[in-house]
């Protein structure tokens, strides 16, 4: 059996990934179950190139604990709002400064919308994965769910923008969606369905 190492300490994404995979024939081990290992600085400019850096760097430092032969897992995701560019993009986790809030977050982003009301509201979640064994680059993915910046932050399930990320055939944001309704459409849940195909193909 594979063993498959997801390189993120996020206890909410780790939760969202052992759902998705949990049918596929794959022993999965997070971060937290190897010795510490220190952050690598996220410097790409799209989330396909941290999700590559992220891999590899993290199956160069692994391997002597997770064993040569794991395949290491990681993964960038974030929040598009074309009103604003593109923010937060690929700086989602650390929008603001590393230590906002979500609430602030919020904020901020509802501050910028107001100053140009005729712009349309609309946004996506991007989460883009990289698998890599060494030096080797195994399989690449990306998964993407489209809505737009609701009036107000609203629910209290999910996690991060949740709560302003509306969702059209919902009628809801992801945060009042239950978690398999949101599983079923987001973006890691779309990016990660792929991989376990992926991995079930190599006969795992």
């Amino acid at each position: 059996m594979t063993r498959v190492l997801i390189a993120t300490t996020n206890p909410d994404n780790l939760r969202e990934i052992r759902d998705v995979l949990a049918d596929t024939r794959v022993e999965l081990i997070s971060l937290s179950d190897l010795p510490p290992i220190a952050e690598p600085e996220e410097t790409g400019q799209t989330f396909q190139d941290n999700a590559r850096l992220k891999a590899f760097y993290y199956a160069g430092h692994a391997a002597p604990a997770a064993g040569p032969q794991v395949v290491t897992v990681a993964e960038d995701s974030g929040l598009i709002v074309d009103a604003l560019g593109g923010e937060p993009g690929v700086r989602s986790a650390r929008f603001l400064r590393p230590d906002a809030t979500y609430a602030e977050r919020f904020d901020e982003i509802y501050r910028r919308l107001a100053a140009q009301p005729d712009r349309p509201r609309t946004a996506r979640f991007v989460c883009a994965l990289t698998a890599a064994r060494g030096n080797d680059l195994l399989f690449e993915a990306t998964g993407t769910i489209e809505g737009q910046i609701s009036d107000t932050p609203r629910g209290s399930g999910g996690f991060g923008y949740d709560p302003i990320f509306f969702y059209p055939p919902y009628g809801r944001t992801l945060a009042e969606a239950t978690d398999v309704e949101k599983l079923r459409v987001a973006h890691r849940g779309h990016a990660f369905r792929k991989l376990g195909e992926w991995l079930s193909a190599q006969g795992t």
